[in-house]
């Protein structure tokens, strides 16, 4: 099939445009395939190079963005579904040169190695953050378990969680008793 039945003919689902919502800006991709998976769309189209591509088979977690709120692995979503959601990618956490608490913690635990696996670690993280303040050990676990990292081990990247929980509880409560 194509847009025009004629010699040069473009089969219908290439040369696309489209916009998407990302880190709270409209971004248009032009001359896009419809196939394209939103990790390719957003390093390769968008030069937001900050999820990476792994296994791009949604086991390691490396490019874990939220979509709509929810954490997806942007390797298996097509970046056309994406279309009049709101998607934050690791650049949309914080202001360049001004890490969030959770990017903080990760340092100041030793969370961090290499860094491959790490957006993806911190976007788990604030994901499991928005839905539980106070996360348990096995609840950390169980969040971050999808992410894979072969560097550090996990000891250090569940003391830079609960450092954010605990700073953000103790944050919460000086500013509950300042009322």
């Amino acid at each position: 099939m194509s847009h025009d039945a004629g010699a040069g003919a473009v089969p219908l689902g290439f040369h696309e445009q489209y916009s998407l919502h990302v880190n709270g800006e409209p971004r248009d991709v032009l001359d896009a395939w419809i196939g394209e998976s939103l990790l390719y769309v957003l390093r390769e189209r968008l030069g937001l190079m900050g999820s990476k591509g792994a296994c791009e088979q949604g086991e390691c977690g490396s490019c874990s963005v939220l979509v709509d709120g929810e954490l997806v692995c942007s390797c298996l979503v097509m970046a056309a579904s994406a279309i009049d959601q709101p998607i934050v990618t690791i650049e949309g956490v914080a202001p360049v040169g001004s890490p969030s608490d959770v990017q903080s913690a990760f340092v100041e635990a030793g969370a961090v190695q290499c860094g491959f696996c790490t957006p993806g670690l911190i976007m788990a993280t604030n994901a499991l953050l928005e839905r539980s303040a106070t996360p348990s050990e096995l609840e950390i676990r169980e969040e971050l378990s999808g992410n894979v990292c072969r560097c550090t081990g996990y000891g250090r990247i569940i003391e830079a969680v609960q450092r954010v929980a605990i700073s953000r509880q103790s944050a919460a409560v000086d500013r509950g008793s300042a009322r």
